[in-house]
This record gives structure tokens, sequence and C-alpha cells, in this order.
């Protein structure tokens, strides 16, 4: 069922925002300030292709022994930057997206899938696209350790 939404994404609207998303990472690679910006651009590049069976997930849930105030205060700076290079139209293309995609019945789980995205879109470092399998045994493990 998953290849057959992704494959349903990427006829719907889901090459559009993903060759959105590269020419975000490219854009990265160029600038120098924006070098760090593209671990992330790549990440949701990936989940953009491929949004059904991935999860992005936080780095502070995937690996809690590695917290550090400093590299979330950096991390919260990058995204500061993001939103203003990158991150407002690349939501916007995904809301776009959306909800050109939520107009047909068939395009409705891709859609919701866009406005996921879009969330994501406008604060993504520090955030890794795994298999939603991991992310949710990640979730699990900090929730049991927060809340014995």
């Amino acid at each position: 069922m998953r290849t057959v939404l992704n494959i349903l994404n990427f006829v719907l609207g889901g090459f559009a925002t993903t060759l959105a998303w590269l020419v975000a990472t490219l854009v990265s690679i160029v600038l120098i300030f924006t070098l760090p910006l593209t671990r992330s651009c790549w990440e949701i590049t990936k989940l953009s292709l491929v949004p059904y069976g991935n999860d992005a997930i936080h780095v502070d849930e995937l690996e809690p022994d590695s917290k550090s105030a400093l590299l979330n205060t950096g991390g919260t700076l990058l995204n500061i930057a993001w939103l203003i290079v990158f991150g407002w139209w690349l939501c916007l293309m995904h809301i776009a997206a959306g909800i050109a995609q939520c107009l047909t019945i068939i395009g409705i789980p891709v859609g919701i899938a866009n406005f996921k995205i879009a969330a994501i879109a406008l604060w993504p470092v520090g955030r890794r696209v795994v298999p939603v399998e991991v992310a949710r045994a990640a979730r699990d493990a900090n929730a049991r350790r927060r809340f014995p």
C-alpha cells in the first residue's frame, strides 16, 4: 500500500515539491552561510519524495543521550535562517500541492501528507527521516523513559 501511495504522491505533485527541495538543497550548498542547512534539506527531500513509510523525527527523540543545549541553540538559529531563506516558500508550495491534491478524492491521503511536510518545512533543522517503525520505537522508548 505504501508503494502505491508513494507513486500516487509522485504523480499528483510530489515531483514538483521534491524538485523544489532539491533546488533548496543546491542553493544551500552554493551559499556558504547556509551550508549547515544542507543536511536538513536532503533529509526532507527524501521525505517529500517518499512520504509513506518514512517519518521525520527530531534528533533529540532519536538519540536522547546526545542532547546538548549548545546544539539546540545553534539549531534554533539555523531554523530561523532557514525560515527566512527557504522555509516560507517551501511551506507554501506544500500547502498549494496539498490543496490541489485534496480536490480529488483519490488525492486526499497524499494531500494530508503534504500538509504534514509543510509544517516540517518551516522548522526542519535537527530532524532526521527514518522508517516509521524506527520513529515509533524511539517515541515509545522516550515515553517509557519520561513516564515510567
